[in-house]
C-alpha cells in the first residue's frame, strides 16, 4: 500500500510546476523550488499506525476537516501547529480528493506566479498538465 501511495503521490506532485522530492525527516517530502515543503508521506510515524499525507492547509480547513471527519483527517505532530492537515490514506479516501488536497497545499505554499501558472494550465486544459 505504501509504495502504491508514493507512486500516486509522485504522479500528482510532478504535474505541479517546479516541484521536487527528497527525504526530509526520514520521509518523502515534496518541495516547491526545492525550498518550501508542501506535502509529506508518512507511514506509521512513531508507531501511529497511519499511512498518511501531511500537507499545508489553512488553519480553518484543518480545524473543520479534523472535526467533521476525524476518521480521515487529523492534526499532524510538529507541523499541525502551522496549519498543516493530516490525511489518512489507509481509510479508502478517493485519490481524486487526495489530488485536490495536494493541489490546495501547493497553492498555499507556492509563490503567486506559480499559482497563476497553475491556474492558466488548468483553465486551458481542464486539468493539471
Amino acid at each position: 500500500m505504501y509504495s502504491e501511495a508514493l507512486e500516486r503521490l509522485r504522479a500528482i506532485c510532478s504535474a505541479l510546476p517546479q516541484t521536487s522530492e527528497r527525504l526530509s525527516h526520514g520521509v518523502p517530502t515534496f518541495f516547491i523550488n526545492e525550498k518550501r515543503a508542501f506535502v509529506m508521506l508518512t507511514n506509521d510515524h512513531h508507531g501511529d499506525g497511519r499511512l498518511a499525507l501531511w500537507c499545508a492547509a489553512s488553519p480553518d480547513a484543518q480545524q473543520a476537516l479534523s472535526a467533521e471527519a476525524a476518521d480521515w483527517f487529523f492534526m499532524p505532530p510538529y507541523v499541525g501547529c502551522r496549519g498543516w492537515l493530516g490525511i489518512r490514506l489507509d481509510r479508502g479516501l478517493d485519490w481524486t480528493e487526495v489530488e485536490e488536497f495536494v493541489t490546495e497545499a501547493y497553492c498555499a505554499v507556492a509563490p503567486a506566479g506559480l499559482v497563476a501558472l497553475l491556474d492558466r494550465v488548468e483553465q486551458e486544459t481542464g486539468k493539471l498538465s
